[in-house]
């Protein structure tokens, strides 16, 4: 007498992550040997590429796991910023030193304005995350000791010799601005690699998979007993984090700081939007294949002046009508390829076992 039960597994991974796990360690090594093989130009356009994509997996955090929907991510970037350069000019701390201390402080933001912006909903949310973000700016326009209105610049000794850069001159011959920049671009890379994984631990795990449950019918993920809100509020804290320490990084590379620039809603959030939005949002692919399209529209575009940002509202527009999940969206629903798998798929079937209860061959 034999019997059927149902023998399933769920699995997340698949060929591809696998492959693809092998490119990217391949690749890293390459990224981690750049500033030996590539001009000081390539090593700062890779940078850009680097923090404008950590920048944008924590608005896919946001955006397209958890549903909020912020246009105010230039606030954490501004206030990490201001917080390095408070650290550096105020208290002589090491630049180095000062980036995971303005991550702190990002939070330390974020805390009171979750409890303003949490109790709006849809796009007054929105709307909150941008007048919050308009506020800082407005206060550390005041701040005098960092140059008001008008910014200040690093201490020129602070940026020669912060830690790391005489290592870097002493080992390898390089002069103090090739150190520098090479610096700032190994510490981007590391954050890059650990936003990354930051948060495809995150989605693989039982608290992914509860925001995923939150993003899709949050009444429902409530009904089984997920928190929603506090899902919430530790993506936001989280992508904070993590957004101060982004924001403090570009600026110890920029060297210089003002309030206009360092809240640009246009450079923090807009294009943010814009890379996620063509790339696909909801995927940890999406980001990363539209930051490189951004970065390559902006250098074939930006002779165009005002028509730069014009063509890229159209292409955006396109991109929403005709692949509503991004270029990446509609490469893996046609392809079914994911690098970084994160649905969990139900594999098996009925295994048919004998009276005894063992497998039967």
């Amino acid at each position: 007498m034999t019997m059927a039960i149902p023998s399933y597994t769920v699995e997340t991974r698949n060929r591809a992550s696998t492959l693809s796990a092998i490119a990217v360690i391949a690749l890293l090594l390459l990224a981690f040997a750049a500033p030996f093989i590539v001009s000081r130009g390539v090593i700062q356009d890779l940078f850009f590429i680097l923090t404008m994509l950590v920048l944008a997996q924590n608005w896919n955090l946001l955006a397209g796991y958890a549903g909020l929907i912020s246009v105010g991510q230039q606030a954490f970037v501004g206030f990490g910023a201001y917080t390095m350069f408070g650290a550096v000019i105020l208290f002589g701390v090491d630049p180095v030193v000062a980036i995971p201390i303005a991550g702190v402080f990002a939070v330390a933001l974020a805390i009171p304005t979750a409890f303003f912006t949490f109790r709006l909903y849809g796009p007054y949310f929105a709307i909150g995350t941008w007048v919050v973000a308009e506020v800082v700016r407005l206060l550390l326009a005041q701040w005098k000791a960092l140059g008001g209105g008008t910014g200040t610049s690093l201490p020129r000794d602070a940026a020669r010799d912060m830690m790391g850069v005489g290592l870097l001159r002493d080992l390898f011959a390089m002069k103090a601005s090739q150190a520098g920049d090479a610096l700032t671009y190994w510490l981007a890379l590391i954050l890059v690699v650990a936003t990354i994984g930051f948060i495809y631990g995150l989605l693989r795990s039982k608290q992914g998979l509860g925001l995923a449950a939150v993003r899709d019918n949050e009444q429902a993920a409530r009904a089984v007993g997920v928190d929603a809100r506090r899902m919430k509020t530790l993506v936001y804290l989280a992508t904070a984090f993590i957004t101060g320490i982004a924001g403090a990084l570009i600026y110890v590379q920029k060297a210089r700081i003002s309030p206009d620039a360092a809240f640009s809603v246009t450079d923090w959030t807009a294009y943010v939007i814009f890379i996620v939005v063509i790339g696909g949002i909801g995927t940890i692919e999406g980001p990363i294949l539209g930051v490189i399209i951004f970065f390559l529209l902006q250098n074939l575009l930006a002779d165009y002046g005002s028509w730069y940002l014009l063509m890229l509202g159209l292409l955006g527009i396109v991109v929403m009508l005709f692949a509503p999940r991004g270029l990446w969206g509609l490469f893996s629903d046609r392809t079914g390829i994911q690098l970084f798998p994160v649905r969990r798929v139900l594999k098996g079937g009925p295994l048919n076992l004998t009276h005894k209860g063992g497998p039967h061959g």
